[in-house]
């Protein structure tokens, strides 16, 4: 599993967001992480080794060009990862369930699974999020600023390492989102969304996402992290 950090520390309940993260991927079945790290990375770092997680096999990556766009950070991991993998934020809360069942999913030699969520009008701060336009199950565009869109990005991608390879065709003077290189694969037909139904997420980027994350998570049997289970993938 692959994330990249920005608030990863910022309390949701008593425990740092990147604790529910990693609760909630472990519970899914993930055993091995590639974090890569940039801004306050050295605190993230102190915070893990004073705080373990339990047995989390954790490879430590640094950014030095953390204030560059996330395809950035994404590529900082490509030397270490050559098999399917999780990519996810490190700022983003989701149930343990989605994740799990976006595992299972089929992935082609050549292609990326988006978690996506249909529930548009349900989404908190929609102007934020980026949006998603799907023709059946291909994602055939993805943006902030989309006029046109059917579904969100969850921030949740079951991926095949050539998407490292479209990251690096995306930059430009050095610099890529995510995005820019997913839309090239949107345009060659690799790109998929997964429709997580009724399961509930949320980008904790800004302190009203993170208020309305700790009033979510109050009533949800899944917000405090459990024990997670023996990984079999």
């Amino acid at each position: 599993m692959l994330w990249r950090t920005s608030q990863a520390l910022v309390q949701l309940h008593g425990k740092p967001l990147l604790e529910h993260v990693i609760s909630g991927a472990r519970e899914a079945g993930i055993e091995r992480f590639v974090i890569v790290l940039g801004y306050r990375g050295h605190a993230i770092r102190e915070w893990y080794e004073n705080r373990p997680t339990g047995n989390v096999d954790v490879t430590w990556v640094e950014n030095p060009d953390f204030r560059k766009n996330n395809g950035v950070s994404a590529l900082c991991a490509k030397h270490l990862i050559h098999e399917p993998f999780l990519l996810m934020m490190a700022d983003h809360i989701f149930e343990p369930t989605t994740a799990g069942a976006l595992l299972r999913q089929p992935l082609g030699e050549n292609e990326v699974i988006l978690g996506v969520d249909r529930k548009v009008e349900s989404v908190f701060d929609l102007d934020d999020a980026t949006k998603v336009r799907l023709e059946g199950d291909r994602i055939v565009d993805i943006g902030k600023n989309l006029k046109r869109y059917n579904a969100l990005d969850t921030g949740m991608f079951l991926c095949q390492p050539v998407l490292f390879q479209w990251l690096e065709s995306a930059m430009i003077d050095g610099n890529c989102s995510l995005s820019d290189g997913l839309r090239i694969m949107a345009q060659n037909s690799t790109f998929k969304g997964f429709d997580i139904g009724d399961g509930h997420w949320q980008d904790v980027d800004t302190p009203a996402a993170l208020d309305n994350a700790c009033n979510s998570l109050s009533v949800r049997p899944w917000a405090m992290p459990q024990i997670a289970r023996p990984a079999y993938a």
